[in-house]
């Protein structure tokens, strides 16, 4: 008998009108290349760095991507929290707190290919103080794993530490575990003894020429001065980062997890 597998395909933090344009024009060819059965990106900095509108909303969905995860700044545009309330294909991180709009994971349905548990959580080391990750991530497991055993995980934290943490704490009861947040990608992608798919950070999809996508001047004004500078997009050397992991559609145990950047430097 043939393995039944599935396909995922995870793009990091889409920032900004750059990192949009640079998805728009190849993300068709990797979910080709992997004949990809669902895809999720992080979507927290997709208006100018800045959180997500219903415009920019629209057009991600209909590049061909099916859930969009969040993270601290989904909170620094408005508009964010009506699409929080109302869309179910876009999260946020479950333990911020819950009188905060928005839900913290989904089990999507692929039909006849089955569901994927889609988890976002945040971390709490030189972030917000909210509330314990690896307890919400225990809680949300067992419910999702009701439905599914193929659960895919983005964890949204500053701290290396923390995530790799979180990795071995869910090594063996989700498929995958993916790190965002801090926009470079790490060279640690691989499978956990237990059979999770994980890399510390699956990197920015947006401009390089950049401090993790805000313009160089800016940000060295802001390290030099230690004062508040206004937010400036970088425009320049965009790049596409991502994952792609197949799963055992029976077990939820990895297969395969191959990091990619488009163009490679």
């Amino acid at each position: 008998m043939n393995q039944k597998v599935l396909n995922i395909l995870f793009i990091g933090d889409i920032v900004g009108s750059p990192g949009l344009e640079l998805t728009e024009t190849v993300l068709k060819s990797y979910l080709q290349k992997y004949q990809v059965d669902i895809c999720i990106a992080n979507g927290e900095n997709l208006v100018d760095g800045k959180g997500i509108d219903e415009k920019t909303a629209e057009k991600v969905f209909g590049l061909g991507i099916n859930v969009l995860t969040g993270g601290n700044h989904l909170w620094d545009n408005w508009h964010t929290r009506k699409l929080l309330s109302t869309s179910r294909t876009i999260l946020r991180p479950l333990n911020y707190p819950s009188e905060n709009p928005g839900n913290g994971f989904i089990v999507f349905d692929l039909g006849e290919k089955g569901k994927v548990g889609i988890l976002n959580l945040q971390g709490r080391v030189y972030m917000q103080p909210i509330d314990c990750p690896f307890k919400k991530a225990d809680w949300a497991v067992e419910k999702i794993l009701e439905q599914t055993k193929i659960i895919f995980v983005d964890f949204h934290a500053e701290a290396t530490a923390e995530k790799v943490a979180l990795g071995w704490h869910l090594d063996g009861r989700v498929t995958a575990l993916v790190g965002t947040h801090t926009h470079i990608q790490t060279a640690d992608a691989r499978i956990l003894p237990r059979g999770t798919a994980y890399i510390t950070d699956v990197g920015m999809t947006g401009p390089y020429d950049s401090v993790i996508g805000l313009k160089k001047e800016i940000a060295l004004r802001r390290f030099i001065h230690q004062t508040p500078f206004k937010y400036e997009m970088a425009s320049h050397d965009v790049r596409m980062c991502g994952v792609y992991v197949q799963a055992d559609a029976e077990t939820g145990k990895a297969l395969k997890i191959e990091s990619f950047v488009f163009p490679a430097f």
